[in-house]
């Protein structure tokens, strides 16, 4: 959640430092860029915190935990490397990506041997 209070405190200074009121979501490219990347991680989200909860409490937590912290830290390179460029979010998504996945994988292992070897 902290993550996702910075994400749009920076949007509100881009809008601020650019003069682009609300309801505007196209202006200064960088604002564009950092209202994208706002807008991206807040998608994401919903997915990360169902995938992070399942794995946990189905597979593994320090496994999850360790994943979950990955993936925040990639989302925050994602976001930062978005506002400078586009292509700064490249790196830090195919990781985001790749954890999520690895947390699907973790959710799918937990829950088959809790509901199939009960």
């Amino acid at each position: 959640v902290l993550f996702l209070a910075y994400f749009a405190m920076q949007v509100i200074c881009a809008r601020r430092k650019y003069r682009i009121s609300p309801p505007e979501t196209t202006g200064h490219p960088e604002f564009e860029r950092t209202f994208r990347a706002q807008a991206n991680c807040s998608e994401y989200f919903p997915i990360f915190i169902s995938l992070l909860w399942v794995a946990g409490i189905f597979f593994h937590q320090g496994v999850t935990a360790a994943c979950g912290l990955l993936y925040l830290y990639s989302r925050l390179k994602y976001f930062q490397g978005y506002t400078v460029a586009a292509q700064g979010r490249l790196g830090p998504l195919y990781t985001s990506a790749w954890l999520l996945w690895v947390l699907v994988g973790l959710a799918l292992a937990g829950l088959l041997a809790h509901f199939l070897w009960l």
